[in-house]
């Protein structure tokens, strides 16, 4: 048997009306809670009443800069525990001021790649992530995405530490997420699922995991984007997002998010938006690449078996599974790379980059920088 560890949030609490408990839950761990937000702040704000709160809105996608200022705004506050309640990048925005709260210093100190690189020694104070989109699964993962736009690139700051004491999943929340925001996170919590089961670093635990969210992405995808008052596509889509988180934290992902990084520091595309259209390219070039013997064997065999899982077809093929990610993106209203600027000029320098990145680590099969611009070309 093939050694493995894993790792999640302390507790999670997942139904529909959960998001109640939140006041209670929060006391438990502290007594001035600063609370990370979108931008519009009210939106859920009332699900803290009756709480010492400091509310910081984070418009946009977290940034070195932000990250700062959140910090800043905790420490004026004296808080002792932090609620992320928002999308993705509010998780994460939470994520990075609960670690330097409980670390000191600066972003720079910690980050990989731009950064100093420094471990992450001492616990966060008390994290509670609470989405309101059902895509990144943050909630349940040990790093946080920062843009660093001087760099041109986003990067994490990472440590186990850094994983949310308790994770709340209500997928009530994210009933008033427009069609637009349900399909570009829709495709980054199917890719989440789908890049750690064909990981070799997959193991029993993430691969029980990676499928059930597959077939949870499959059956809620296009109908919460149809209907956004679909409660049970919306429990589907919460489900698989929770399940990619917990699989891409412990089996990694791979050449999607290692060109969606990369891409998302380049031009202003939203990241689910870079995964969803370079889901389908990345597959092609991945199988085309895979290598005879057993590693590419394997990896073949897990890439049948997501076409199963996503067609519903016991007998479905690679090219069906394929065609099924290439078909949604389009019934979603995905637009092209090339819509927001990433244009050929760029590609050397994306590839160059993403090659780089810790996501290809999780890649099944080593792609070269050729392979990565000709990906590149697929999803303009």
């Amino acid at each position: 048997m093939t050694e493995f560890e894993f790792a999640t949030a302390g507790r999670i609490l997942v139904g529909p009306g959960r998001s109640a408990e939140l006041p209670a839950l929060l006391a438990g761990y502290g007594r001035r809670v600063l609370a990370c937000t979108g931008a519009s702040p009210d939106r859920h704000t009332g699900l803290l009443d009756g709480l010492d709160v400091r509310v910081f809105p984070a418009a946009g996608e977290p940034t070195v800069d932000l990250a700062r200022a959140a910090v800043g705004a905790a420490r004026e506050h004296g808080a002792d525990v932090v609620v992320g309640l928002g999308g993705g990048s509010v998780i994460d925005t939470g994520k990075a001021v609960a670690m330097l709260l409980g670390n000191g210093g600066d972003p720079l100190d910690y980050l990989e790649v731009i950064g100093a690189g420094r471990p992450i020694t001492r616990p966060s104070v008390p994290f509670v992530a609470v989405p309101t989109t059902a895509g990144t699964g943050a909630e349940v993962t040990a790093n946080a995405v920062l843009a660093a736009p001087a760099h041109r690139v986003k990067v994490s700051l990472r440590a186990a530490t850094m994983l949310p004491r308790a994770a709340v999943v209500d997928p009530l929340l994210t009933v008033s997420c427009p069609p637009s925001v349900t399909a570009a996170s829709g495709m980054d919590a199917l890719t989440q699922c789908l890049e750690p089961f064909v990981s070799p670093q997959a193991s029993p635990l993430t691969d029980g995991l990676a499928r059930e969210g597959l077939r949870r992405a499959a059956a809620g995808l296009r109908r919460a984007h149809a209907n956004g008052q679909d409660v049970a596509a919306r429990a589907d889509m919460a489900v698989a997002a929770l399940a990619g988180g917990m699989a891409l934290a412990n089996a990694k992902l791979g050449a999607v998010h290692g060109l969606a990084g990369v891409v998302g520091g380049t031009v202003a595309v939203p990241h689910g938006v870079a995964c969803a259209v370079l889901l389908a390219p990345v597959m092609e070039a991945n199988v085309a690449a895979l290598p005879a013997g057993p590693a590419g064997d394997r990896a073949l065999a897990r890439y049948t078996e997501v076409a199963a899982l996503l067609t519903g077809d016991p007998d479905a093929a690679v090219a069906d599974g394929i065609a099924w990610v290439r078909q949604t993106a389009a019934q979603l209203s995905i637009p092209g790379l090339a819509t927001f600027g990433l244009g050929p000029e760029h590609a050397d320098q994306v590839a160059a980059q993403a090659l780089r990145s810790s996501s290809m680590k999780g890649n099944p099969v080593a792609l070269t920088a050729a392979d990565l611009r000709a990906i590149l070309a697929r999803a303009a």
